[in-house]
């Protein structure tokens, strides 16, 4: 009489374990998770959108080989067109503030071993010396305000576009930080043979210059490459995808990011997930 209750003890342990193991079915390889070396948490499934970030290298790539770090940017500098090919920075609300900070003067940037241009250069050029990290970008502590004034940071304008489309353009990047919580920033001019110079290092005028953003959440990238000359066209107007930029300027912008999502950002110009009201 033993054998009979041990085999029905037996199956019933057996029903208790196959219930148990269909309870918590086998996670399937697409939506499990990967994190790469560089802290990007990311979906295998190749049609994934979005991702995580923990320590995100949002760097580009240089084609110089001279990337330097400030506290309020970083840039790689192009040493025969006078001036950085991009500058990289995070844009956050705490980076805005109202403060009137003592406007202060241009200089050379001593990290540049090859030397940055003087400010002397543009003396009557008729060319603003134009910020590509705002100093309104950099109000966070006058230090890194101040560091926004290095003749790195700058790039010959002409004096209607710094202060009406691209102002307009900044203006609109300060927007969005504050709208989507903290924004990934690389701009630059377009730096290509043959262009116009200024003053006695021949410091190259951009034909046109770029900005790419990226949401901090990474849920979001966006391109605009702006004809360097007056214009009062809505900003919209100049969204490109950031393919076309990596094209013109050899730079691959946000390497880091897993391929699909990559992929599907920088391929999309569609500005209707940004608001520009």
């Amino acid at each position: 009489m033993k054998r009979p209750v041990f085999l029905i003890k037996l199956f019933f342990v057996f029903v208790f374990f196959f219930s148990c193991d269909k309870k918590t079915p086998a996670i399937p390889d697409t939506v499990l998770s990967e994190v790469s070396e560089n802290g990007i948490v990311a979906s295998k499934d190749t049609v994934a959108t979005t991702f995580r970030t923990t320590d995100f290298d949002y760097f580009p790539t240089s084609t110089t080989g001279v990337v330097i770090n400030h506290e309020a940017y970083s840039f790689s500098y192009a040493e025969p067109y006078e001036q950085a090919e991009w500058v990289a920075y995070t844009l956050t609300k705490d980076d805005l503030s109202n403060r009137d900070f003592k406007r202060p003067l241009f200089t050379e940037d001593k990290d540049v071993k090859s030397g940055s241009a003087s400010w002397r250069n543009y003396k009557q050029s008729g060319y603003d010396k134009g910020h590509l990290c705002p100093a309104g970008d950099r109000k966070k502590n006058y230090k890194m305000f101040e560091e926004t004034f290095l003749t790195s940071n700058i790039s010959p304008q002409l004096h209607h576009f710094n202060d009406g489309v691209w102002n307009r353009l900044e203006q609109k990047v300060r927007y969005w930080a504050t709208k989507y919580d903290g924004l990934y920033v690389v701009t630059g001019g377009v730096l290509s043979e043959n262009l116009k110079t200024i003053g006695k290092e021949n410091v190259a005028v951009p034909n046109y210059f770029y900005k790419v953003l990226m949401t901090q959440k990474g849920d979001k990238m966006i391109g605009f490459l702006v004809p360097h000359a007056v214009s009062d066209r809505p900003l919209y107007e100049f969204v490109v995808d950031v393919d076309t930029i990596e094209k013109l300027t050899g730079i691959d912008f946000f390497p880091q990011l897993p391929d699909a999502i990559e992929n599907k950002f920088e391929k999309n110009s569609d500005y209707k997930a940004w608001s520009f009201n």
